[in-house]
C-alpha cells in the first residue's frame, strides 16, 4: 500500500491575506517613533486612531474609516497629554469613546464627535490619576460597560469605574513592569506577563493569583486567552534566543502543553486570536509577514495554515472588531498595519475563498456584539456573564450611545487603604540610567549654550576694540 500524506479537513486551510490598494490606505501619517512595545493603533467600525510623533507632549490622530488617502499635515489631533502616549483603546460598547495612557502618569477618556475632529482636542471628558509612574497599558473589560484596566510602571494594575471616575480595585502582585494583559471570554480572569519572567492568571476583583508560571526556558512577552477553551497562548524567547510560542492549560501552569520555535529573528511576536474561527495570527514587530494557524482541541493543538508576506516591516497592528468586517467578501479578520518608513497605514484583509455570494453562516457564527452584559456595580459585586452575541447576517447598525462623565474633585487616590500617589516603588536600574543620560544631555546642552554665549561676548569685545581704535574716533 503506497504512503499518502494526511491532509486535515479545514474550511480555513486556504485563507489568504489581501492588502488594500494605495487609495484605500491612510497616507502621510507621522507615526510615532517611540520604541515602547505596543501597537500604537486602535480601530473600530467607525474610526482609526494612530499615535503620532509630536513635540512637547503626546498626541494621536482619529480618522473616520471612510476618509482614506493622504492625510494633511495640519489634520486635527487629540493632544492633551503632557508626555508620550503609550497605548490607546476604543470602548467596545460606545464607539466614539477612546482611552489613552501616557508617560505623564495619567489615563484619559476622550469623546470623539460625530464625523471626526474638526479642531485639535485638548480637553478629555475624564482625567484619571492613580499611578505614580508612567502608564504603559490600558484594556477595557470585555463584558462590562465603563470598567477600564490600566497597568503602570509602578507595577500595579488599577481597575477604574468610569461611572464614578475613580479606581475601585488594585492588583498588586507583580514585582516588575507588566508587559501584557488579556481577558478570558467573560472577563472573570486576567492573564498577565511581566518583566520578572512570570506568567500569571489573576482573579481581577480580589487580586488573587490563581496560577503562576516561572518561565525560565520560555521568557514570555505576550499572552492571549484562547476564547472559552481554557487555554492560554504566549509568545516569547527560548533559552537560545529564538522566537517561540507556548500553549498552556489555564488551570495548570506548571508546564506548557506544547512549545514551538518560530524563527531566529529578534522582533517581538504579537499574537491575535479569533475565537469565532479558532485561528491564531502571529505578527512580528519589524517583520513584513503574518503567520496564521488553526487551534484544535487535541494534539498537536496548533496546525499551520499559511503566511501573508510583505516587504514592508510593521511597527504595530490594529484589529477591526468582527462587526466591522465585510461579510459579503468572506472577510474573517482585518489588520491595520503601521508602516513607519512610509508614514502609511495599510489595511490587510484575511479572506476565505468562496464562490457563493450568499451569507456564509459556517464562517460567521454568533459573535460578541456592542451591548454590555453587565453594569459596573454588577461586575464588582461578583457577577460573571458571557458577552451578548449578535449575528452579522443583517449587517452592522451604528449605535448612538452617550458617555456621561462623572463630576468629581481632584483628591488623594486611596485603594485598599493605600494612597497610590504617595506609595511610590523604588526606581528600576533602567529608569535611573535613563534619568542619568537625560541629565548628561541637559548638562551638555547648557555647556554648549554657555560656550556659544562666551564666543559671542568675545566677538562683541573685539568689535568694540576695533571701533575705539578706528581713525574716525581719533
Amino acid at each position: 500500500m503506497s504512503w499518502r500524506p494526511q491532509y486535515r479537513s479545514s474550511k480555513f486551510r486556504n485563507v489568504y491575506g489581501k492588502a488594500a490598494s494605495r487609495e484605500h490606505c491612510f497616507d502621510g501619517i507621522p507615526i510615532t517613533k517611540n520604541v515602547h512595545d505596543n501597537h500604537f493603533c486602535a480601530v473600530n467600525a467607525r474610526f482609526l486612531a494612530i499615535v503620532t510623533e509630536s513635540a512637547g507632549g503626546g498626541s494621536f490622530l482619529v480618522i473616520p474609516l471612510e476618509q482614506t488617502g493622504r492625510i494633511e499635515p495640519n489634520y486635527p489631533k487629540v493632544c492633551g497629554h503632557q508626555g508620550n502616549v503609550l497605548d490607546i483603546k476604543w470602548n467596545p460598547f460606545i464607539e466614539n469613546i477612546i482611552a489613552s495612557c501616557s508617560e505623564d502618569t495619567s489615563v484619559r477618556i476622550w469623546e470623539i464627535p460625530e464625523g471626526g475632529l474638526k479642531r485639535n482636542m485638548t480637553e478629555a471628558v475624564l482625567e484619571l490619576y492613580g499611578h505614580s509612574r508612567r502608564v504603559g497599558l490600558v484594556e477595557w473589560h470585555p463584558t462590562t460597560n465603563n470598567i477600564l484596566f490600566s497597568a503602570g510602571y509602578d507595577y500595579k494594575v488599577l481597575i477604574w469605574n468610569l461611572d464614578i471616575g475613580e479606581p475601585v480595585k488594585m492588583i498588586d502582585c507583580h514585582t516588575d513592569v507588566i508587559l501584557c494583559m488579556s481577558f478570558n471570554t467573560d472577563g472573570s480572569l486576567l492573564a498577565t506577563t511581566c518583566k520578572d519572567k512570570k506568567l500569571r492568571v489573576v482573579e481581577p476583583r480580589s487580586g488573587r493569583v490563581l496560577q503562576e508560571a516561572s518561565c525560565k526556558n520560555h521568557r514570555v512577552n505576550r499572552v492571549v486567552f484562547l476564547g472559552s477553551t481554557k487555554r492560554l497562548l504566549t509568545t516569547g524567547v527560548s533559552r537560545w534566543n529564538t522566537r517561540q510560542i507556548a500553549l498552556w492549560d489555564q488551570e495548570d501552569l506548571s508546564m506548557p502543553l506544547i512549545e514551538e520555535e518560530i524563527d531566529g529573528l529578534s522582533g517581538l511576536l504579537f499574537p491575535f486570536y479569533d475565537a469565532d474561527t479558532h485561528m491564531l495570527y502571529l505578527a512580528g514587530k519589524g517583520d513584513g509577514n503574518i503567520r496564521y494557524y488553526e487551534i484544535g482541541s487535541e494534539k498537536p493543538y496548533l496546525s499551520y495554515l499559511m503566511e501573508f508576506r510583505s516587504p514592508a516591516p510593521q511597527k504595530g497592528l490594529g484589529v477591526m472588531p468582527k462587526h466591522g468586517l465585510d461579510v459579503s467578501a468572506c472577510e474573517v479578520f482585518r489588520f491595520y498595519k503601521l508602516i513607519t518608513l512610509k508614514g502609511l497605514i495599510e489595511p490587510i484583509s484575511m479572506i476565505v475563498p468562496r464562490r457563493s455570494e450568499t451569507y456564509q453562516e459556517d464562517i460567521y457564527p454568533m459573535t460578541p456584539g456592542t451591548e454590555p452584559a453587565l453594569t459596573p456595580d454588577e461586575w464588582l459585586s461578583g457577577v460573571n456573564r458571557d458577552p451578548i452575541l449578535m449575528s452579522l447576517k443583517e449587517g452592522y447598525k451604528k449605535t448612538s450611545k452617550i458617555f456621561k462623565a462623572p463630576v468629581r474633585e481632584k483628591k488623594s487616590v486611596v485603594v485598599n487603604g493605600i494612597d497610590l500617589l504617595e506609595n511610590v516603588p523604588p526606581r528600576t536600574e533602567n529608569e535611573l540610567l535613563r534619568m542619568f543620560f537625560r541629565q548628561q544631555d541637559e548638562i551638555r546642552r547648557l555647556k554648549d549654550e554657555l560656550s556659544q554665549k562666551d564666543i559671542r561676548i568675545r566677538q562683541l569685545q573685539l568689535e568694540l576694540k576695533n571701533l575705539r581704535n578706528s581713525p574716525k574716533n581719533n
